[in-house]
């Protein structure tokens, strides 16, 4: 039998099929635009034509076309990475927890990469952020099963509110050891805080590393939204249509931590992106995950995209690190969205 759409239990109005798909397209657009404006604009001028050369008829002694191709096209593409994997990530949390204000930091993504990467700087000696990848990724992976671990036992096993009660105690435990480790070494600590502020500067040499993890992770996601849906309807109903529960949970867990650590690790720790942008979208698109997923995929790395241009230039010849900006920009529509009430909609 399948399941209801959740409009026709809710009786929430969502536009036409038509409308979101050219919605969709639109965003896409809007993506592109803010690839090339990536590519394009930083604090060294760059020509348009360069720009293209550097792309298709690369020219290894010219310094603006060395520019674009070593430093700003690897940027962009760990921007569209990660910015994916954040707003897909954001999606499957809120989803599976049912909760507005759940993102990847709630199963204890973040504070598990960043102490895995000061155990990775402080007792292995790691300089190269390669390193940092894949001690971040392990780091997330861990806290992941531990929290899932804690929340699981049971007749009702890993309910939403027990999912965040584990990640909030599981990430205040990992950050006072993180923070112990810390500061029990200076050297360890210049390291650290340099990873800590999320940036796609450092990607360079390492979105080749990430990016397998994300892409299997954004498939498994984007097939996820049916799943969604029924989940959406509560657990009674979602049982009653034959759906296993824990199992979707589980699945869904897996794809964040794949998501989520693998960007966690790639560029530091980058809050905002995937508990806005999911907002964003449902607003846009009502409450199917069938498009909301989709959605969030396009709009989150627009989103990192941009703000990584704004840091470029608000501060030449320096930069404001992407995770300061998206923060900054993010708060404006997620203020806007309380205030309209969008939020309870989820």
């Amino acid at each position: 039998m399948p399941p209801p759409a959740p409009e026709a239990v809710t009786g929430r109005s969502v536009r036409s099929r038509p409308v979101l798909a050219a919605g969709l397209l639109l965003s896409c657009l809007v993506l592109l635009a803010a690839c090339a404006a990536s590519l394009a604009v930083g604090a060294e001028h760059v020509p348009a034509g360069k720009v293209v050369h550097a792309l298709l008829d690369y020219d290894a002694t010219d310094r603006d076309q060395i520019v674009v191709h070593h430093l700003r096209l690897p940027r962009t593409l760990a921007g569209l990475l990660v910015g994916a994997a954040l707003g897909l990530g954001g999606t499957l949390m809120q989803g599976v927890a049912r909760n507005p204000l759940a993102d990847p930091g709630m199963l204890g993504v973040n504070s598990g990469a960043a102490l895995f990467v000061v155990i990775g700087i402080g007792w292995l000696d790691l300089t190269s952020f390669t390193g940092y990848v894949w001690c971040g990724f392990a780091g997330a992976l861990v806290a992941a099963v531990l929290v899932y671990g804690v929340s699981a036992p049971g007749r009702e096993g890993a309910t939403p509110v027990k999912l965040a009660l584990a990640g909030a105690t599981t990430t205040a435990a990992l950050g006072s050891v993180t923070s112990a480790l810390v500061l029990s070494d200076t050297d360890t600590f210049d390291q650290y805080r340099f990873w800590q502020v999320g940036t796609l500067s450092r990607a360079a040499g390492t979105v080749g590393d990430a990016a397998p993890f994300i892409l299997v992770g954004a498939v498994g996601a984007l097939a996820c939204g049916r799943l969604l849906n029924t989940l959406a309807l509560g657990e009674d109903m979602a049982r009653a249509l034959g759906q296993r529960v824990g199992a979707v949970r589980l699945l869904c867990a897996a794809l964040t931590v794949l998501l989520c650590g693998a960007a966690t690790a790639l560029c530091g720790p980058i809050v905002f992106v995937g508990l806005v942008v999911p907002h964003i979208a449902r607003a846009i698109t009502g409450a199917d995950y069938r498009w909301i997923l989709p959605y969030s995929a396009v709009l989150a790395p627009a989103l990192l995209l941009l703000s990584d241009i704004i840091g470029r230039v608000v501060a030449r010849p320096g930069e404001v690190q992407v995770g300061i900006v998206t923060a900054v920009l993010g708060a404006v529509p997620f203020i806007l969205l309380v205030r309209a009430r969008k939020v309870a909609e989820l």
